[in-house]
């Protein structure tokens, strides 16, 4: 997993079991350098990579990825856009399901599952 400086979080929900982040992406983030010359897009794996951090830091798993399922990127986030991260937790599963959106646009989603304690599962 790549190691992305996070986002500016604007505004945020936090519930037992799920989270919901505002987030801005700024233009000026290095990771739309290079990707794509004519139209500057928020890399997929700079979005995974927020998920999963910020849904460890929450629910308190190690960043140790097991499986990606269901990995979906239906629209391009692009520079200067706010977007909404919400993240549930599956702790019976070790899973984390993740969605970027705002409004009534989706962007990205997923769900993570996590290698357990016992694991020897190789981390992303």
């Amino acid at each position: 997993m790549i190691k992305s400086s996070l986002p500016p979080i604007l505004a945020s929900e936090i519930g037992p079991e799920s989270i919901e982040l505002r987030l801005f992406v700024a233009a000026d983030l290095e990771y739309f350098n290079g990707h794509f010359p004519e139209q500057a897009v928020l890399p997929g794996v700079t979005q995974l990579d927020w998920a999963v951090r910020l849904g460890c830091k929450h629910f308190g798993y190690n960043a140790a990825v097991a499986n990606l399922e269901v990995l979906k990127f239906q629209q391009l986030i692009l520079q200067g856009q706010e977007v909404t991260l919400a993240i549930s937790h599956n702790a019976a599963k070790e899973k984390l399901t993740f969605a970027y959106s705002y409004g009534d646009h989706r962007y990205a989603s997923g769900r993570i599952s996590f290698a357990s304690q016992q694991d020897d599962g190789a981390a992303l």
